[in-house]
């Protein structure tokens, strides 16, 4: 039994989105290269074209209505032949399809499940026609039987649908062989089996399957012989077998024990991957699509978005299941079974880390993690007097939901009311479904629908520790109306049902309270806005990686010794004209505690950017290096001591450069270091904010800032002691996204014009 851990294979998925543009399979081909070049074995499972399942869908439909289904055919082969022109197919002068493994660097390996004893076969045409002409030739059979019938059974269908993938991989096959790498296109009904269910309906068997999770020792050797590395002497290297760089199959697709195409339900390719990750005792898992990874909400609403770096099994499977539609929630079980860590990584920005699913992610911590919304959601109401101690109510209730073939969602209990959620994303919500529901449940209890409705949930981890802290939150549903309110028993997540049309306000403003103003910390990282909403997003994502460019150069100074710090003037100089570009900010200072390097330190002071300073150490190495007084400004320097001694006073009013006072201490105990200064006054605002409780630095239990009850005070002593406060300073908290928090800070400031008349600055 293999440890994933000490396996070579690397489940890759992409994603429609990412299979669709001749860009995108560059990349795919370049990860491919490089996962080679470290020794992994790449398995990489596809998804159809963009919107094809969609196509195949409306072809059935119009085939079985006897409508002018030709057109939808049509549309589904343009597609593919417009796909293999931008891959640059058409020009390939011969395409060649191998059975039984690589036979030279210009043959795709073909193992098709239907092709089994077709022996070798060389195509005399080119391009999209030749590669794909059988899965034309019988697309155009089955659509033409279907109109002939009016009927599209659950077997014709799941073939039907299985196209969109073949056809797809075997472009892909042939455009990776293309760019000289050597593929094996493997029909994944070859290596997924679906599990013989009699409780199921004929249609769920075939549309709707579930696989095996267990390692297969057969499949590992099989994939292991093509990957294997044979060293050819010179003479016979022409005829010598080539080691596959990687293999290639389908999504979304498997068979039956009988040997018939069955399907994994719509969005099943993630769930092949995870499949096929556990049969291989694979490395990793990896599903590739056109986000970076899980949010804190869904990013194309709420751009405030936080990329959530780490989840375990357990809080993917709640957030995928309540409504992210990044990961399909059926693909976490198998890969949670075999430990194998799950990776969401983006196809258009391969350089970024994305999420990383794990049973090493799990925290003790309690927290919120993500805000969803799940809408298409009913509610069914069962009101019953005499349900109080009725035995078996709930029973005779949830077989009615059974026959009808519903599965419920959330059930809330009372003594005379159960009320059950279900979920028409998952499941056909048709009113001739719900219609014989209700009039089956009324012979047991009174029934009412509510709906279109949606789900909101809090998802985290011991939610039920922090309710407290979420009570001030529960105000954004003030004049809402809340259907239903769910605390799962595994303390995962906080649900709430309301109208359907009230659930985006509701996140967007759950996020701001929960997520955006104090919720975070190290596992979240950037939000959506900053990694895409610029109008330099390619550039800034280019810089971002610089190492990934400079690769040699980094280990040809490792080589000199370890542990180097290594800096790359190019970014940094994009920082700096970003922060230049702050239109509304009058002066920046660079906190020299962040980077006391000289050469960083001397590209700020070109760019015009003064220094902040917190110790006389930091005082003395801008002295030092660039001789304060002499070649810089003193008064492009603030210096924020914090319970500094007496000394430190002294040296920074001899050197000229500006001094904030953190406490009225120093003031009172020596007035006369302060005697006819110019000094700027720190004052705390009450209330501190930022990205986590540990970096609040406001506040009553903040050591930073003179209190509210001070302020008095130090008016009346500064006036007394000839000292003039010139400017107000206030530190609230670091991380903070919000920028409600400037503005509220400003007006702070406002209020206290009248106690500190000469500020000005």
């Amino acid at each position: 039994m293999c440890s994933s851990k000490e396996s070579p294979f690397v489940v890759m998925k992409y994603g429609g989105t990412s299979v669709s543009t001749a860009e995108n399979w560059h990349v795919i081909g370049d990860i491919v290269r490089k996962y080679k070049c470290e020794g992994l074995k790449p398995v990489v499972v596809c998804s159809a074209l963009s919107g094809m399942s969609d196509k195949l869908e409306t072809l059935i439909k119009r085939a079985c209505a006897g409508d002018r289904y030709e057109k939808t055919l049509e549309e589904i082969k343009a597609a593919h032949r417009d796909l293999a022109e931008k891959l640059g197919l058409e020009k390939t002068d011969k395409t060649t399809l191998e059975n039984g493994g690589p036979k030279g660097s210009t043959n795709i390996t073909n193992i098709d499940k239907n092709d089994e004893n077709s022996g070798r076969e060389s195509l005399k045409k080119t391009g999209c026609e030749s590669l794909l002409a059988k899965e034309f030739e019988e697309l155009s059979r089955l659509a033409l039987g279907i109109s002939l019938t009016g009927d599209a059974g659950a077997k014709i269908r799941a073939r039907i649908m299985a196209f969109g993938e073949l056809m797809l991989t075997k472009l892909g096959a042939a455009f990776l062989q293309s760019k000289s790498l050597s593929p094996v296109w493997m029909d994944a009904r070859r290596m997924l089996t679906a599990r013989n269910d009699p409780r199921v309906s004929e249609l769920q068997q075939y549309t709707n399957a579930v696989c095996s999770c267990e390692q297969n020792t057969e499949l590992i050797q099989k994939l292991n012989d093509m990957f294997f590395t044979k060293k050819a002497s010179a003479s016979a290297e022409s005829s010598s077998p080539r080691s596959a760089d990687l293999v290639l199959t389908q999504g979304f697709i498997a068979s039956n024990h009988a040997g018939e195409t069955v399907l994994l339900g719509r969005g099943g390719s993630d769930t092949s991957a995870a499949y096929l990750a556990s049969a291989l005792g694979a490395l990793r898992c990896e599903i590739w699509t056109d986000v970076p990874g899980i949010f804190t909400a869904n990013p194309y609403e709420v751009p405030e978005a936080r990329l959530i770096k780490t989840l375990d099994y357990e809080e993917a499977q709640e957030i995928t299941t309540s409504g992210a539609a990044v990961l399909h929630p059926r693909c976490i079980a198998p890969l949670r079974d075999a430990n194998i860590p799950l990776l969401i990584r983006c196809t258009h920005t391969p350089e970024m880390s994305g999420t990383t699913i794990s049973k090493e992610a799990k925290e003790v911590s309690a927290h919120v993690k993500c805000i969803s919304n799940k809408s298409g959601v009913l509610l069914v109401s069962m009101d019953a007097i005499d349900m109080w101690q009725q035995v078996g109510f709930l029973v005779e209730a949830f077989s009615v939901f059974k026959r009808a073939g519903l599965s419920i969602d959330m059930v809330s209990t009372s003594e005379t009311n159960v009320t059950v959620s279900l979920d028409a994303n998952i499941q056909a919500l048709e009113g001739k479904t719900i219609d014989a529901l209700t009039a089956e449940l009324s012979e047991i209890c009174t029934v009412r629908t509510i709906g279109p409705c949606a789900i909101v949930n809090l998802v985290g981890r011991h939610i039920r520790t922090i309710m407290h802290e979420l009570g001030p939150t529960m105000k954004v549903f003030e004049e809402k109306r809340v259907h239903l309110v769910s605390q799962a028993s595994n303390d995962l997540n906080f649900s709430f049902v309301v109208d359907e049309e009230e659930a985006p306000r509701l996140v967007k403003k759950l996020h701001e309270l929960l997520l955006e103003e104090g919720g975070g910390g190290y596992m979240f990282g950037p939000s959506w806005r900053e990694l895409f909403d610029r109008h330099e997003t390619v550039k800034r994502t280019e810089v971002l990686a610089w190492w990934n460019h400079r690769t040699q150069e980094l280990l040809n100074i490792a080589q000199e010794g370890t542990p180097a710090f290594v800096y790359d003037r190019n970014t940094l100089h994009e920082r700096i004209k970003d922060l230049n570009g702050l239109r509304a900010v009058d002066r920046v200072l660079y906190a020299v505690k962040a980077n006391w390097h000289p050469p960083v330190l001397q590209e700020i002071e070109k760019a015009g950017f003064g220094f902040e300073c917190v110790s006389i150490g930091e005082l003395e190495h801008l002295d030092e290096v660039f001789s304060i007084g002499s070649n810089l400004d003193p008064k492009r320097i603030l210096f924020t001591p914090n319970f500094a001694p007496r000394r430190e006073y002294e040296y920074a009013f001899e050197l000229g450069v500006h001094v904030t006072l953190d406490s009225l201490y120093p003031l009172v105990a020596w007035p006369e270091v302060f005697t006819c200064r110019e000094i700027l006054a720190r004052l705390d605002p009450g209330q501190g904010r930022g990205h986590h409780k540990h970096v609040h630095t406001a506040g009553a239990h903040s050591k930073f800032g003179i209190p509210q009850s001070d302020f008095e005070e130090l008016a009346q002593r500064s006036k007394e002691n000839d000292t003039h406060v010139i400017g107000l300073h206030a530190h609230t908290g670091s991380g903070i996204r919000k920028p409600g928090n400037w503005s509220e800070t400003a007006l702070f400031f406002t209020r206290l014009m009248n106690l500190f008349p000469e500020t000005k600055i």
